[in-house]
């Protein structure tokens, strides 16, 4: 019997077991992102801020930068998925 075959009727077998390796991984994801996120704001605050000690940001505030609220928002996403995915191997 080939590999593949093997792997896929164990994954039919413990279903809930793949359901909890995909919440991980999107946990884990999910939760990188929303942290390199705050370090890359934490890092533009910091070069910002330079050697003066003020905050005199041109433009945009960098908390409300939309890549940052998109990276946010996406991890968060993620982390939602991978408690459903979690109460849904519960279920099975």
């Amino acid at each position: 019997m080939p590999v593949l075959q093997v792997a896929w009727l164990y994954y039919l077998n413990n279903s809930a077991f793949v359901l909890n390796c995909l919440a991980l991984f999107y946990g884990l994801s999910g939760s990188w992102l929303i942290i390199a996120t705050q370090w890359r704001t934490a890092r533009a605050v910091r070069l910002a801020a330079g050697g003066s000690g003020s905050l005199a940001l041109t433009g945009t505030p960098v908390r409300a930068h939309p890549a940052n609220r998109m990276f946010m928002l996406v991890g968060g996403v993620c982390l939602g998925l991978a408690l459903l995915l979690t109460l849904a191997a519960r279920l099975v």
